[in-house]
């Protein structure tokens, strides 16, 4: 994998399509945070891309993106400013300008909206995230695995109102954030998790954003040769082709400030006669056969990729006849630890499944 230097207009394209794949369903609808950093960039300039040992010990670094449900941001767009704007107000609280932007996760929405609030405010990008991937609570992040506080967190709308918030961890500043986002019409931008390059040095999952480049040139490239990029993603990125079919079903509701639900799908070509459920919170969490066996669960990554094209397919744009690909993607090591288990797991979510790394369940794949 090539490492990014920089971002420009041209690699948004890439950039958006490597985020969706990554954000499992989740982080919301890249194309809107594409536009808004392809803006950026045509009226600032590419945005530099720097590795995490790179930064000083005292930098300050600060994580943007998008909170709520994706499925809000399909008819409440943002306004444009508002994660500037709370940016903004985070420096104003820790008293010092920001060195650095970072995404939080890898994914949709998230991790282009962070390139446009960077090339807005004239700041490199960290070449990483603190997810590998999308997951739908803000204590879900290896900042929260190396004991870095979410606060002093900020957090605005599009209508101009900005919230500063401290609390006394960071799963309690998921559960305030959450009841002020659904009062935000459920979506706000936020700025949060401030630290030391010496701190990012330690969480930081490294080479993210080379990451989804990387990828989505690989899904540019199957498209432009008329091939499903599942076969080469797999190969490249050791996946799994779990299951192909088409959506018979999607039980999918805006509640709590999240996008819920399930998908039913039966199954096609190989996988016919057979049936597939996928879980969601935001994220693809669990996928089951039929009779409950799990194929994968959290935080392994279960992506949903367009059966003809490709494409990845978010949680809030997938729909009754969708013919698709369901695929499989081991999570960053990080995530398979104790604590890790204990922030991102099945049980944490409410499932009854004990966690198998999705290289061991692949051996009964449908």
């Amino acid at each position: 994998m090539i490492s990014l230097n920089q971002i420009t207009h041209a690699d948004m394209a890439h950039v958006a399509l490597g985020g969706a794949f990554l954000g499992t369903g989740g982080g919301g609808d890249p194309y809107i945070g594409k536009l808004m950093a392809e803006q950026a960039i045509a009226q600032n300039g590419p945005v530099p891309v720097i590795d995490v040992d790179a930064l000083d010990d005292d930098a300050l670094i600060i994580p943007v993106a998008m909170m709520g449900a994706p499925t809000v941001m399909l008819e409440k767009l943002p306004r444009g400013d508002e994660a500037v704007a709370a940016v903004r107000a985070l420096e104003a609280v820790v008293g010092r300008k920001a060195d650095a932007i970072f995404c939080i996760e890898a994914g949709g929405l998230n991790s282009t909206i962070p390139i446009a609030v960077a090339s807005t405010l004239g700041l490199p990008i960290v070449d990483g995230d603190g997810m590998g991937r999308a997951f739908p609570e803000l204590q879900m992040v290896s900042m929260t695995m190396s004991g870095i506080s979410a606060c002093p967190m900020t957090m605005a709308d599009d209508k101009g109102n900005a919230v500063t918030m401290n609390t006394v961890d960071n799963l309690s500043t998921e559960k305030f954030a959450r009841v002020i986002t659904v009062e935000m019409g459920g979506a706000g931008l936020i700025a949060l998790y401030p630290m030391t390059g010496k701190q990012a040095k330690a969480a930081v999952l490294r080479g993210s954003l080379s990451l989804i480049h990387a990828i989505g040139n690989i899904i540019a490239q199957e498209q432009a040769a008329n091939r499903n990029c599942a076969d080469r993603l797999a190969s490249e990125l050791n996946g799994v082709r779990l299951f192909e079919g088409r959506i018979v079903d999607v039980d999918r509701r805006t509640t709590g400030g999240f996008a819920r639900g399930t998908a039913l799908i039966d199954g096609l070509e190989s996988n016919h006669g057979m049936k597939m459920k996928l879980h969601f919170q935001n994220e693809f969490l669990v996928a089951e056969t039929d009779d409950g066996r799990p194929m994968a669960t959290t935080p392994d990554l279960i992506c949903l990729l367009d059966l003809e094209t490709g494409v990845p397919i978010t949680t809030e744009q997938m729909g009754y006849g969708f013919r698709v690909i369901v695929f499989g993607l081991p999570c960053d090591p990080k995530w398979r630890s104790e604590h890790g288990l204990d922030l991102v797991g099945p049980k944490y979510f409410g499932y009854e499944h004990t966690y198998v790394p999705i290289e061991d369940l692949s051996g009964s794949a449908i």
